[in-house]
């Protein structure tokens, strides 16, 4: 199991968003997190690399961290093994595409220059813009840097990618774009954590879907076999 969370907390500024948490997440899956603004959905994802801490007594693990004891000199390790993508892409506007994703290989500890050169051909063609390195990213349209954004989280072939809402500012094709890459990560071995209010992506790419309502988080994978009705979509 790559996430293991049993009855713990999530809190925020002393208001707690969500309780008896309880989630897991392993090799190759596709969870979505869906749920109302101010439900806990990216608060959630927030504990899963560190940013917020985990309350109550409960238990949660991380590949082979245990959130509860996890020291800040140590969020650094733990964030090398996840790829995280941000709604809003969270580029570097005064670097070039290839200079952007240099500064996270030297950043996680690549010294040669040859292989960081290598590894950032690598995953600009997965990404499908091999020929973007030396544009800036007010060049690029929104789906395009949302694609880098993507060719970075995957620089150091993370267990898990964590995405906090990576189609919101997309139109529909680009959206598409991005889902597509991240199931073929999810089949390549990767398990991607997804916080989406898109309920169409649901039916259009299955996975295991969570609801944070009420307080509470609740797997409601099968509710998503079904065709969406309109208070799907409120």
């Amino acid at each position: 199991m790559l996430i293991n969370i049993k009855g713990a907390n999530v809190a925020i500024d002393n208001m707690q968003l969500l309780q008896n948490v309880d989630f897991e997440v392993d090799e190759n899956e596709f969870v979505y997190i869906i749920g109302r603004v101010g439900s806990g959905k990216s608060s959630l994802l927030k504990t899963l690399y560190g940013e917020l801490p985990l309350t109550g007594n409960g238990e949660a693990h991380i590949l082979d961290y245990d959130l509860y004891r996890l020291k800040r000199k140590n969020i650094p390790a733990l964030r090398r093994q996840l790829g995280i993508i941000f709604q809003d892409f969270q580029l570097l506007s005064d670097r070039t595409i290839g200079e952007n994703l240099d500064f996270v290989l030297r950043s996680t500890g690549w010294r040669k220059k040859k292989m960081r050169r290598q590894r950032i051909e690598e995953v600009l063609t997965d990404v499908g813009l091999a020929d973007k390195a030396d544009n800036f990213p007010h060049q690029l349209s929104g789906g395009e840097q949302q694609r880098i954004s993507i060719a970075r989280a995957l620089l150091n072939t993370p267990k898990i990618i964590l995405a906090d809402e990576p189609t919101g500012n997309l139109d529909k094709e680009s959206g598409e774009q991005v889902i597509e890459l991240l199931r073929e990560a999810a089949g390549k071995g990767t398990a991607v954590v997804m916080v989406t209010h898109n309920l169409n992506l649901l039916r259009q790419y299955p996975g295991v879907v969570y609801r944070c309502e009420n307080g509470n988080i609740c797997e409601v994978t099968t509710e998503y076999n079904q065709p969406l009705t309109i208070e799907d979509n409120n």
